[in-house]
Protein backbone atom coordinates (compact mmCIF):
# COMPACT_ATOMS: atom_id res chain seq x y z
CA UNK A 1 0.00 0.00 0.00
CA UNK A 2 3.01 2.50 0.74
CA UNK A 3 4.26 1.79 -2.86
CA UNK A 4 1.00 2.63 -4.41
CA UNK A 5 0.16 5.65 -2.26
CA UNK A 6 3.12 7.03 -3.52
CA UNK A 7 2.88 6.13 -7.18
CA UNK A 8 -0.68 7.85 -6.95
CA UNK A 9 0.84 11.08 -5.22
CA UNK A 10 3.36 11.27 -7.92
CA UNK A 11 0.92 10.36 -10.68
CA UNK A 12 -1.32 12.97 -9.60
CA UNK A 13 1.37 15.52 -9.18
CA UNK A 14 2.60 15.19 -12.68
CA UNK A 15 -0.71 16.04 -13.76
CA UNK A 16 -0.20 19.46 -12.93
CA UNK A 17 1.36 20.51 -15.77
CA UNK A 18 -0.57 19.39 -18.50
CA UNK A 19 -4.16 20.11 -16.56
CA UNK A 20 -2.70 23.90 -16.29
CA UNK A 21 -2.15 23.98 -20.24
CA UNK A 22 -5.65 22.52 -20.48
CA UNK A 23 -6.94 25.94 -17.81
CA UNK A 24 -4.86 27.86 -20.21
CA UNK A 25 -6.52 26.66 -23.12
CA UNK A 26 -9.53 27.55 -21.74
CA UNK A 27 -8.56 31.25 -21.14
CA UNK A 28 -7.21 30.97 -17.82
CA UNK A 29 -4.21 32.95 -17.57
CA UNK A 30 -1.21 31.02 -15.51
CA UNK A 31 -1.14 33.35 -12.39
CA UNK A 32 -4.96 32.96 -12.22
CA UNK A 33 -4.70 29.16 -11.95
CA UNK A 34 -2.18 29.16 -8.98
CA UNK A 35 -4.44 31.52 -7.25
CA UNK A 36 -7.16 29.21 -7.98
CA UNK A 37 -5.00 26.20 -7.30
CA UNK A 38 -4.03 27.30 -3.84
CA UNK A 39 -7.82 28.60 -2.92
CA UNK A 40 -9.62 25.36 -3.63
CA UNK A 41 -6.77 23.15 -1.86
CA UNK A 42 -6.95 25.70 0.80
CA UNK A 43 -10.70 25.12 1.55
CA UNK A 44 -10.03 21.42 1.78
CA UNK A 45 -6.93 21.84 3.97
CA UNK A 46 -8.99 23.91 5.91
CA UNK A 47 -12.13 21.68 6.83
CA UNK A 48 -9.19 18.63 7.05
CA UNK A 49 -7.59 20.72 10.05
CA UNK A 50 -10.92 21.66 11.64
CA UNK A 51 -12.61 18.01 11.51
CA UNK A 52 -9.29 16.60 13.29
CA UNK A 53 -9.00 19.97 15.65
CA UNK A 54 -5.71 21.26 14.65
CA UNK A 55 -5.83 25.00 14.08
CA UNK A 56 -4.23 26.31 16.74
CA UNK A 57 0.16 27.31 16.25
CA UNK A 58 1.85 29.44 18.46
CA UNK A 59 1.62 33.00 18.37
CA UNK A 60 5.40 33.34 17.53
CA UNK A 61 5.08 31.06 14.61
CA UNK A 62 2.90 32.74 12.73
CA UNK A 63 5.15 35.64 10.81
CA UNK A 64 7.59 32.07 9.53
CA UNK A 65 3.60 30.59 8.53
CA UNK A 66 3.15 33.55 6.57
CA UNK A 67 6.18 34.13 4.68
CA UNK A 68 5.94 30.68 3.53
CA UNK A 69 3.02 31.04 2.21
CA UNK A 70 4.52 34.35 0.22
CA UNK A 71 7.63 32.01 -0.70
CA UNK A 72 5.90 28.07 -0.61
CA UNK A 73 2.41 29.24 -2.39
CA UNK A 74 2.35 32.47 -3.84
CA UNK A 75 6.12 32.08 -5.61
CA UNK A 76 6.27 28.60 -6.18
CA UNK A 77 2.69 28.01 -7.61
CA UNK A 78 3.09 31.13 -9.62
CA UNK A 79 6.87 30.66 -10.35
CA UNK A 80 5.76 27.04 -11.88
CA UNK A 81 2.34 27.66 -13.74
CA UNK A 82 4.50 31.04 -15.52
CA UNK A 83 6.88 28.23 -16.58
CA UNK A 84 4.46 25.77 -17.81
CA UNK A 85 2.83 28.72 -19.79
CA UNK A 86 6.17 29.45 -21.12
CA UNK A 87 7.89 26.81 -22.19
CA UNK A 88 5.25 23.37 -21.87
CA UNK A 89 4.26 21.57 -19.11
CA UNK A 90 7.17 18.58 -20.34
CA UNK A 91 10.18 21.19 -19.75
CA UNK A 92 8.62 22.91 -16.50
CA UNK A 93 8.67 18.95 -14.70
CA UNK A 94 11.97 18.57 -15.43
CA UNK A 95 13.40 22.29 -14.24
CA UNK A 96 10.99 21.53 -11.19
CA UNK A 97 13.37 18.73 -10.15
CA UNK A 98 16.58 20.71 -9.82
CA UNK A 99 14.71 21.22 -6.45
CA UNK A 100 17.34 18.31 -4.64
CA UNK A 101 20.44 20.10 -5.93
CA UNK A 102 18.76 23.68 -4.21
CA UNK A 103 18.09 22.01 -1.43
CA UNK A 104 22.00 20.67 -1.05
CA UNK A 105 23.05 23.93 -1.42
CA UNK A 106 20.05 25.37 1.10
CA UNK A 107 21.00 23.14 3.93
CA UNK A 108 24.59 23.85 3.72
CA UNK A 109 23.73 27.71 3.92
CA UNK A 110 21.14 27.25 6.25
CA UNK A 111 21.09 24.29 8.23
CA UNK A 112 24.63 24.07 8.05
CA UNK A 113 24.51 20.34 6.74
CA UNK A 114 27.84 19.53 5.25
CA UNK A 115 28.26 19.25 1.44
CA UNK A 116 30.53 16.25 0.57
CA UNK A 117 31.59 15.71 -2.72
CA UNK A 118 28.76 13.57 -4.41
CA UNK A 119 26.55 16.55 -3.44
CA UNK A 120 28.63 18.89 -5.68
CA UNK A 121 28.77 16.40 -8.25
CA UNK A 122 24.75 16.34 -7.73
CA UNK A 123 24.93 19.54 -8.68
CA UNK A 124 27.10 19.93 -11.07
CA UNK A 125 25.14 17.47 -13.02
CA UNK A 126 21.90 19.54 -12.86
CA UNK A 127 23.34 22.66 -13.94
CA UNK A 128 24.93 20.73 -16.77
CA UNK A 129 21.40 18.76 -17.61
CA UNK A 130 19.27 22.18 -17.19
CA UNK A 131 22.24 23.85 -19.96
CA UNK A 132 21.35 21.09 -21.85
CA UNK A 133 17.34 20.99 -21.82
CA UNK A 134 17.87 24.63 -22.73
CA UNK A 135 20.12 24.16 -25.87
CA UNK A 136 18.06 21.33 -26.75
CA UNK A 137 14.36 23.01 -26.97
CA UNK A 138 11.65 20.39 -28.87
CA UNK A 139 8.86 19.74 -30.91
CA UNK A 140 6.10 22.34 -28.60
CA UNK A 141 8.47 22.88 -26.20
CA UNK A 142 9.86 26.22 -25.88
CA UNK A 143 13.12 26.54 -23.88
CA UNK A 144 13.98 30.15 -23.94
CA UNK A 145 14.89 32.75 -21.16
CA UNK A 146 11.75 33.08 -19.20
CA UNK A 147 10.93 29.72 -19.24
CA UNK A 148 14.28 28.32 -17.42
CA UNK A 149 14.27 31.20 -15.22
CA UNK A 150 10.57 30.39 -14.00
CA UNK A 151 11.37 26.39 -14.10
CA UNK A 152 14.91 27.16 -11.86
CA UNK A 153 12.74 29.47 -9.81
CA UNK A 154 9.98 27.05 -9.04
CA UNK A 155 12.36 24.47 -8.60
CA UNK A 156 14.05 26.83 -5.77
CA UNK A 157 11.15 27.42 -3.72
CA UNK A 158 9.72 23.64 -4.09
CA UNK A 159 13.46 23.44 -1.93
CA UNK A 160 12.28 25.26 0.74
CA UNK A 161 9.17 23.10 1.30
CA UNK A 162 12.01 20.68 2.61
CA UNK A 163 14.02 23.57 4.71
CA UNK A 164 10.54 24.50 6.35
CA UNK A 165 9.67 20.94 6.77
CA UNK A 166 12.50 20.15 8.59
CA UNK A 167 12.13 23.12 10.77
CA UNK A 168 8.18 22.81 11.56
CA UNK A 169 6.96 19.93 10.58
CA UNK A 170 8.14 18.04 14.41
CA UNK A 171 5.74 20.63 15.93
CA UNK A 172 2.48 20.97 13.39
CA UNK A 173 0.10 18.74 11.05
CA UNK A 174 0.76 18.88 7.61
CA UNK A 175 -2.93 20.19 7.24
CA UNK A 176 -2.37 23.43 9.98
CA UNK A 177 0.70 24.02 8.36
CA UNK A 178 -1.70 24.60 4.78
CA UNK A 179 -4.50 26.24 7.08
CA UNK A 180 -2.57 29.01 7.23
CA UNK A 181 -0.24 29.02 4.11
CA UNK A 182 -2.84 28.47 1.05
CA UNK A 183 -4.72 31.64 1.61
CA UNK A 184 -1.62 34.07 2.78
CA UNK A 185 -0.33 32.30 -0.76
CA UNK A 186 -3.41 33.06 -2.57
CA UNK A 187 -3.22 36.72 -1.28
CA UNK A 188 0.18 37.22 -2.59
CA UNK A 189 -1.23 36.38 -6.12
CA UNK A 190 -4.00 38.48 -6.25
CA UNK A 191 -2.01 41.80 -7.28
CA UNK A 192 -0.76 40.30 -10.20
CA UNK A 193 -3.77 39.14 -11.42
CA UNK A 194 -6.41 39.69 -14.30
CA UNK A 195 -10.15 38.18 -13.28
CA UNK A 196 -11.69 36.03 -16.31
CA UNK A 197 -15.13 34.78 -16.51
CA UNK A 198 -14.57 30.42 -16.34
CA UNK A 199 -15.44 28.25 -18.40
CA UNK A 200 -17.13 25.00 -17.49
CA UNK A 201 -13.67 23.39 -19.00
CA UNK A 202 -11.84 25.96 -17.13
CA UNK A 203 -13.74 25.10 -13.75
CA UNK A 204 -12.80 21.74 -14.14
CA UNK A 205 -8.89 21.72 -14.82
CA UNK A 206 -8.92 24.50 -11.23
CA UNK A 207 -10.80 22.06 -9.26
CA UNK A 208 -8.79 19.02 -10.34
CA UNK A 209 -5.47 21.10 -9.98
CA UNK A 210 -6.84 22.21 -6.21
CA UNK A 211 -8.28 18.69 -5.11
CA UNK A 212 -6.52 15.97 -6.74
CA UNK A 213 -3.51 17.22 -7.69
CA UNK A 214 -2.85 19.54 -4.38
CA UNK A 215 -4.46 18.45 -1.18
CA UNK A 216 -4.93 14.88 -2.65
CA UNK A 217 -1.58 13.72 -4.15
CA UNK A 218 -0.29 15.53 -0.41
CA UNK A 219 -2.65 13.32 1.22
CA UNK A 220 -1.72 9.84 -0.71
CA UNK A 221 2.24 11.04 -0.04
CA UNK A 222 1.85 11.45 3.38
CA UNK A 223 0.02 8.18 4.06
CA UNK A 224 3.34 6.07 1.55
CA UNK A 225 5.38 8.04 3.99
CA UNK A 226 4.18 6.15 6.88
CA UNK A 227 4.46 3.02 5.26
CA UNK A 228 8.15 3.48 3.66
CA UNK A 229 11.58 5.08 4.39
CA UNK A 230 11.97 8.38 3.01
CA UNK A 231 14.18 7.53 0.63
CA UNK A 232 12.44 5.35 -0.96
CA UNK A 233 9.21 7.49 -1.33
CA UNK A 234 11.90 10.35 -2.87
CA UNK A 235 12.78 7.88 -5.65
CA UNK A 236 9.10 7.13 -6.52
CA UNK A 237 8.21 10.32 -6.39
CA UNK A 238 10.88 10.74 -9.37
CA UNK A 239 7.90 8.96 -11.40
CA UNK A 240 6.40 12.73 -11.57
CA UNK A 241 8.14 14.36 -14.53
CA UNK A 242 7.85 11.04 -16.20
CA UNK A 243 3.84 11.11 -15.94
CA UNK A 244 4.25 14.74 -16.80
CA UNK A 245 5.99 14.29 -20.21
CA UNK A 246 4.02 11.37 -20.85
CA UNK A 247 0.41 13.33 -20.53
CA UNK A 248 2.58 16.55 -22.52
CA UNK A 249 3.03 14.01 -25.39
CA UNK A 250 -0.32 12.49 -25.50
CA UNK A 251 -2.56 16.16 -25.00
CA UNK A 252 -0.44 18.59 -26.30
CA UNK A 253 2.39 16.50 -28.39
CA UNK A 254 5.18 18.04 -25.91
CA UNK A 255 8.69 16.62 -27.09
CA UNK A 256 11.96 17.56 -26.15
CA UNK A 257 15.01 17.15 -28.64
CA UNK A 258 16.98 13.77 -27.91
CA UNK A 259 19.69 16.26 -26.34
CA UNK A 260 16.90 17.80 -24.24
CA UNK A 261 16.32 14.07 -22.71
CA UNK A 262 20.25 13.61 -22.23
CA UNK A 263 19.87 16.88 -19.88
CA UNK A 264 16.47 15.92 -18.39
CA UNK A 265 18.38 12.35 -17.75
CA UNK A 266 20.81 13.66 -16.15
CA UNK A 267 18.43 16.34 -14.08
CA UNK A 268 17.21 13.09 -13.17
CA UNK A 269 20.24 11.21 -11.96
CA UNK A 270 21.23 14.31 -9.53
CA UNK A 271 18.03 13.49 -8.33
CA UNK A 272 19.16 9.89 -7.10
CA UNK A 273 22.40 10.67 -6.23
CA UNK A 274 20.62 13.00 -3.60
CA UNK A 275 18.00 11.16 -2.45
CA UNK A 276 21.00 8.08 -1.97
CA UNK A 277 23.39 10.72 -0.62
Amino acid sequence: MGYLYLLLAAFLWGLIGPVSRVAFQEGVPPLLVAFFRALIAWAFFGLHALLLRQVRVEGKDLPALFLFGLVGVSLFYGSYQLAVGYGGAALASVLLYTAPAWVALLAFLVLKEPLDRQGLFAVALTLLGVALMGLGGGSEVRAGPLALLFGLLSGLTYALYYIFGKLYLPRYATPTLFLYALPVGALGLLPFMDFVPLRPGAFLALLFLGSFSTYGAYLAYYAGLRRLPATQASVIATLEPVVANLFAFLLFREVLSPLGYVGAFLVLLAVLLSVRR
